[in-house]
């Protein structure tokens, strides 16, 4: 920054500098949260560990700041911090947790409901609802269960259950996974309905965008080798 103080006369203010410095560390921590709260089929028991998982690290960053530890702030490291500052900008970050946990705070009603979706092989099933014990029991006994657990999503993990054994842990689930779901089908469909319908391709019929809309946003995948036998007429030469 040698040079620029004359452009820039806020630079020779050290108090500004490290104000700076506090201010590109902190934005650099809130961008990797709305980065890991962002994208498809990211389901709100994921977004309630990742804004958790921010509160605890917004305690310790307010502590270890006030103790004079910079660790978590590779910027603000290298600026001349006065004990004034830090106390400053431990208020800062105490206050930020404090407007997380209010702007949060119904999740904490559902708290034990994400637990019980995102962890069901380990949670306690003494202290689960009494219509998902039995459930819960058959499902940490289960080790195909168990297997299908660490190899697939969770969704279809939930999915994969006999709706006859596990018809109200399959519920509680679906209750979960739809939450904030469709946000971002929305978001997505009306991106694709933008791309396609466009005057390029003025002849799209309502019937061809539908189906395409359909095509593009599904997670499943088409086996055409299955489709084609099912046709009248097979023709390999074509």
């Amino acid at each position: 920054m040698q040079g620029k103080e004359n452009y820039f006369p806020e630079l020779k203010n050290s108090n500004w500098v490290c104000d700076l410095a506090f201010g590109v560390d902190i934005l650099t921590h809130l961008n990797e949260l709305n980065v890991n709260l962002q994208g498809k089929n990211v389901f709100v028991h994921k977004l309630y560990s990742c804004l958790t998982a921010f509160k605890a690290k917004l305690v310790l960053f307010s502590k270890q700041i006030k103790d004079k530890v910079f660790a978590h702030f590779p910027i603000l490291k290298y600026s001349q911090v006065s004990p004034e500052q830090r106390e400053k900008y431990s208020k800062i970050l105490s206050d930020l947790h404090g407007e997380f946990s209010h702007q949060f705070y119904d999740f904490q009603k559902t708290e034990k409901t994400l637990e019980l979706v995102s962890c069901p092989l380990s949670l306690d099933y003494k202290k689960a609802p009494q219509e998902l014990q039995l459930e819960l029991i058959d499902i940490q006994c289960d080790s195909t269960l168990k297997e299908k657990n660490n190899s697939e999503k969770q969704d279809e993990f939930y999915a994969s259950m006999s709706e006859t054994k596990f018809p109200n842990i399959r519920k509680v689930a679906q209750k979960i996974f739809v939450l904030f779901s469709y946000t971002c089908v929305c978001k997505q469909t009306f991106s694709l309905l933008n791309y396609n319908k466009s005057r390029y391709r003025s002849q799209l019929t309502d019937e061809h965008l539908s189906s395409i809309l359909w095509i593009s946003t599904t997670r499943m995948t088409l086996d055409f080798d299955a489709i084609v036998k099912k046709g009248d007429q097979l023709h390999c030469s074509h």
